[in-house]
């Protein structure tokens, strides 16, 4: 697959950067280096991003483990030996041969991520993904969290779902500083970071949220795949009691005559879920890059 595809295009040449993006593409590869594989590997954590086969609604989500869980075991080979709590809506995905699936790999103690996009086969033990496209992302908005602890014995309590937020769930997105959003295309999947100040998500309704577009890496993989199709998936974590709220729905952006972007989202069905995560991680340090107010 390559790098960029035509709704990728379409954003850089409209924002006046396709060839900032060319240059940037470069460090985009089928390949994962040894720098990537030792990184993996000490990663408890792993956000994924892919369509339910069934459904077709787009989803993001993540798997916890003991550092090596995640592991390549090949030049473009990931295995992973983990899988979601069955109530997960992403798990049809992860095991079905062939799905095409993004994944993130994000550690806030260093503020170092990268990210692998390729297609699923289910093993014994979990999945491995044959890799498509890698590649590591600078620190931008990302917020630091000096260290974890890991909950024994934690079972995810039971889901609950909806077809909009509840006043406590918008309450919680709006004192968000990190979510992560799954994206597709026609030949992919794809999931990425997004982070700023607390309130840089606005509830506009219980089925209508809203964030600014910060300036990033002028690839716009995420923005160009919802103008070839506008299915995404959001992920707020609790990064204090692993509590995950996961949101399906419709995205699109909106271009303002003074250069800024806005991300509005239609929420089709959530699922929260007390306790998805073992991990407990302490306090962040807000990104220095964050803008000070979001609108």
């Amino acid at each position: 697959m390559g790098v960029y595809h035509e709704g990728s295009r379409a954003v850089q040449d409209r924002v006046g950067v396709r060839d900032l993006a060319d240059h940037v593409g470069q460090s985009v590869g089928e390949g994962i280096k040894p720098a990537a594989a030792a990184f993996l590997e000490l990663q408890p954590l792993l956000m994924l991003g892919a369509a339910d086969p069934a459904t077709g609604r787009v989803w993001a989500s993540a798997l916890a483990g003991t550092p090596g869980f995640v592991r390549a075991t090949g030049p473009r080979q990931v295995s992973v030996t983990a899988g979601p709590h069955p109530a997960d809506p992403l798990a049809p995905a992860l095991t079905t041969p062939g799905t095409p699936i993004g994944t993130l790999a994000l550690d806030p103690r260093t503020r170092r991520r990268m990210r692998l996009d390729g297609r699923l086969r289910p093993t014994p033990r979990g999945f491995a993904i044959e890799a498509e496209r890698v590649f590591a992302n600078c620190p931008k908005y990302l917020q630091k969290r000096e260290a974890y602890e890991v909950v024994e014995g934690r079972r995810p309590g039971t889901p609950w779902r909806g077809t909009e937020l509840t006043a406590d769930q918008a309450e919680f997105i709006e004192s968000a500083d990190t979510f992560f959003l799954a994206t597709v295309h026609e030949n992919g999947a794809d999931v990425s970071h997004r982070g700023g100040n607390p309130g840089f998500v606005q509830v506009d309704s219980p089925t209508r949220l809203s964030w600014r577009d910060y300036p990033g890496n002028s690839m716009f993989l995420t923005l160009g795949n919802l103008v070839a199709d506008p299915r995404a998936g959001l992920l707020f974590l609790n990064w204090t009691t692993g509590a995950a709220l996961q949101l399906a729905g419709e995205a699109h952006t909106e271009f303002t005559t003074v250069g800024t972007r806005t991300v509005r989202f239609t929420v089709t069905e959530s699922v929260e879920t007390p306790s998805a995560l073992p991990l407990r991680w302490a306090e962040p340090e807000y990104s220095p890059a964050n803008p000070a107010s979001a609108y």
